[in-house]
């Protein structure tokens, strides 16, 4: 069984390596903000699957859905961000 919770930490792991390459070369914002979501999202999962490895899932869970709630804070910060500012300021600005 830990050899299973082992292999899927690193899968979770390799994924996150993945969406942090769109972090760091994704084309636009936008791009970005879904990396760090995705990120956030496998993050959450690591953690639950953490919790169920050291058979502490409550407190897991607990740190797990604060986490969310932070994500899901960030995301709409940086949405109404770029809803007020948007990336096209950028274009207008050069020309």
């Amino acid at each position: 069984m830990s050899n299973f919770f082992i292999f899927v930490l690193l899968t979770l792991t390799t994924l996150m390596l993945v969406y942090f390459y769109r972090v760091v070369r994704g084309p636009s914002v936008y791009d970005r903000v879904l990396g760090l979501n995705g990120i956030s999202t496998k993050a959450i999962v690591l953690l639950v699957l953490l919790g169920t490895m050291f058979e502490r899932v409550d407190m897991f869970v607990d740190i797990s859905t604060g986490y969310a709630l932070l994500n899901l804070v960030g995301a709409l910060a940086i949405a109404k961000f770029l809803e007020e500012h948007g990336e096209d300021e950028k274009e207008v600005k050069q020309k």
